[in-house]
């Protein structure tokens, strides 16, 4: 039962360690979430994820990465506190500001035909980045941790990341999405494609971007 994984979960130091591709856990879809949880152990479920996430550190972290196969996530993008990388890098990705929040049962539906082309990487594929195309703009819907309803529209990276840890919940992971021939570890990245856009990249490494 989710209660008892959870009460297991939190009698464990934090943080906690993140699920790495291969476990069975990230390809299963999570069933949703339908308040087994005390308010309590919610609450310290939540709080557990955020340090945890913080610690790795990411943006976003899904509950299959802690191991538990249920429909909840959480997002946060402090965005300018990149050291070293431009502003106009920051720009032309999109990366903006997202406060940390709490998606429970989230759903995201594509808007618009405009897609966005960028290097992305996963704390359960430590190491490694691949470019994936992905829709610009999207809207999001859902409950935060009280159950209140989640209907707006992101774009940009704030997108992406829903985008990325909502698919966790579906079983799949960015490299399923990604371009195969753009796999590149931490180090490559930051050494040859630091470029705003994967351009460079999609030229020597041989893969096409939308």
């Amino acid at each position: 039962m989710l209660a008892d994984q959870v009460d297991e979960l939190l009698a464990r130091p934090l943080p906690w360690p993140i699920v790495q591709a291969g476990d069975p856990v990230l390809r299963a879809p999570a069933r949703p979430y339908e308040g087994e949880l005390t308010e309590r152990a919610l609450a310290e479920l939540i709080e557990g994820m955020q340090v945890t996430m913080r610690e790795a550190p990411g943006v976003g972290l899904a509950a299959p990465q802690i191991g538990l196969g249920v429909r909840i996530a959480v997002v946060e993008d402090g965005a300018h506190e990149r050291p070293g990388v431009p502003a106009a890098t920051l720009e032309t990705r999109g990366i903006a500001p997202l406060p940390f929040r709490v998606l429970v049962n989230p759903v995201y539906q594509r808007l618009g035909d405009e897609l966005a082309a960028f290097f992305e990487g996963c704390l359960s594929v430590a190491g490694w980045q691949a470019v994936v195309a992905r829709p610009l703009r999207i809207r999001l819907t859902g409950q935060d941790e009280t159950g209140a309803a989640l209907d707006e529209q992101l774009s940009g990276w704030p997108a992406r990341i829903v985008q990325h840890e909502t698919d966790h919940l579906h079983g799949i992971l960015y490299v399923d999405r990604a371009e195969s021939r753009s796999l590149s570890t931490h180090e490559a990245v930051a050494r040859c494609w630091a470029q705003p856009t994967p351009a460079e990249a999609a030229r020597e490494l041989g893969f096409e971007l939308p």
